[in-house]
């Protein structure tokens, strides 16, 4: 039985405006009414596999802050911080720098009231607040932080039939059966592609349009207070022709439309798409990286070594497994990437030489 909440009373809607409502609906979506992370949950990602990951990404808060001299007040937002995991070892690893410490300010933007709980529980600072918005934030440098954040977030689909460019809608039948069908695509629709050159000579196009307005309210808090947004995903930087929508249920793969409101739903990232935004925003973009050569070049292997020495065989076994699964090419270390924008004068930052 399809449930009615998922359509908002319309008989058809684009992918992106479904999905949406599959995922983040307050009473019946997939964040506001399931636990989607560990091994009870559907999936897991970089901080549930090991803490060095949550490590090496305060390390990279503390290196910038040092790099702008040590500003009063450095703003930290975690955006869709999942159970808390990563911003808990922020804290932990950010207790070693005092100086550092008593700069920072911690913000959590998250959507999920039944998540902001989760994270409320596992993580006790008065560092931390959870916000909505990033107006209550004024004064001092702002530096974004997102680790599979934007897959997340629902994308348009577009199919080039005979020149026409078509927009993928879900009509719910009279059957109560979900089917695809393609309408003729707004013309506003049709404008903001065309502007984009990664999007040229494509057949099949998935649009952010849902994550580019997160994107727009983030890069104007940035080019206004100077900082810069670091987001981890997975996804792809050549310009591919398919469809990348993918669901996940108790860590297998489930049909797109099975499930819904049970199963995670992401999409993979078009990076190339991604820095084309930020240069259009007039911001500066480094380099796009593999989640593998980033976390390398922040010293991810160093650091296991110096806490491997004081570990049993067991738990250093552990500790490099987890690592493996982290770095290795074949695994996340390759399908994963990094890219940082920014809007500074300074341009070293670390991770990206």
């Amino acid at each position: 039985m399809i449930n009615q909440n998922f359509f908002n009373d319309y008989k058809a809607l684009p992918v992106d405006r479904f999905f949406e409502n599959v995922l983040f609906n307050k009473k019946d979506g997939y964040y506001s009414s399931n636990i989607p992370f560990g091994n009870k949950g559907d999936f897991i990602t970089s901080p549930g596999i090991s803490s060095l990951f949550s490590e090496i990404i305060g390390i990279w808060f503390v290196s910038v802050w040092n790099n702008l001299k040590k500003p009063k007040s450095f703003n930290i937002v975690e955006l869709g911080p999942g159970d808390g995991s990563l911003t808990k070892v922020l804290i932990k690893t950010f207790n070693k720098f005092p100086e550092f410490k008593k700069s920072t300010n911690i913000y959590l933007y998250e959507k999920s009231n039944l998540l902001k709980k989760i994270q409320k529980d596992k993580i006790n600072s008065p560092k931390v607040k959870w916000i909505n918005n990033f107006n209550s934030i004024k004064k001092g440098p702002i530096f974004f932080f997102g680790n599979e954040f934007f897959d997340a977030l629902p994308i348009k689909q577009f199919l080039f039939k005979k020149k026409v460019l078509l927009e993928k809608y879900y009509l719910l039948s009279k059957k109560n059966e979900i089917k695809e069908i393609y309408k003729k695509a707004k013309k506003k629709e049709i404008k903001q592609i065309k502007k984009f050159k990664t999007l040229q000579n494509l057949n099949f196009i998935e649009f952010p349009k849902l994550g580019f307005s997160e994107l727009d309210r983030i890069t104007k808090k940035i080019t206004k207070q100077k900082g810069g947004l670091l987001l981890i995903d997975y996804g792809y930087i050549s310009a591919e022709n398919k469809d990348t929508l993918q669901s996940v249920f108790k860590h297998k793969k489930n049909d797109l439309l099975e499930n819904l409101g049970k199963a995670d739903i992401t999409s993979l990232v078009n990076f190339k798409l991604l820095k084309e935004y930020f240069i259009r925003n007039k911001l500066k973009v480094k380099n796009i990286q593999t989640q593998k050569n980033f976390l390398e070049k922040m010293g991810i292997f160093q650091r296991a070594e110096i806490l491997s020495k004081k570990m049993s065989f067991k738990d250093k076994s552990d500790l490099y497994f987890r690592l493996k699964r982290l770095v290795d090419a074949k695994l996340m270390g390759d399908l994963f990437k990094v890219i940082f924008a920014y809007k500074f004068n300074k341009d070293n930052f670390p991770g990206f030489s």
